[in-house]
């Protein structure tokens, strides 16, 4: 015995969208303000936490990371060994505020 099945209705779709190419999403204004002018020039935009999640996460960070910190008042060089909520830690037990850091790398 053969039953046979309804057919199925299906609209054709004619419309383009465009509406999720470009699209992110942010917790602070200022990465979105920065991700809004280098989106047209497709440049890869890392805030702070990010750079800093690459740097404790990298083969080279075991215990202490020399990094080259660009903060409000100028550069410094230091030995990171870790953070919390609102610091980075130096190895000489010194607190460096994560707001006032403009940039972050690895020393060379």
């Amino acid at each position: 015995m053969e039953k046979k099945l309804p057919k199925i209705y299906a609209n054709k779709v004619e419309k383009t969208h465009g509406n999720n190419s470009k699209v992110a999403y942010s917790s602070s204004d200022e990465t979105r303000a920065v991700i809004k002018e280098n989106n047209d020039s497709k440049i890869p935009v890392m805030n702070i936490n990010q750079k800093l999640n690459q740097i404790f996460n990298s083969t080279r960070y075991v215990y202490k990371a020399d990094v080259v910190i660009v903060t409000k008042d100028g550069t410094i060089n230091r030995k990171i060994i870790g953070q919390n909520n609102t610091h980075l830690i130096t190895i000489d037990n010194e607190l460096i505020p994560i707001a006032d850091i403009v940039d972050i790398h690895f020393a060379d």
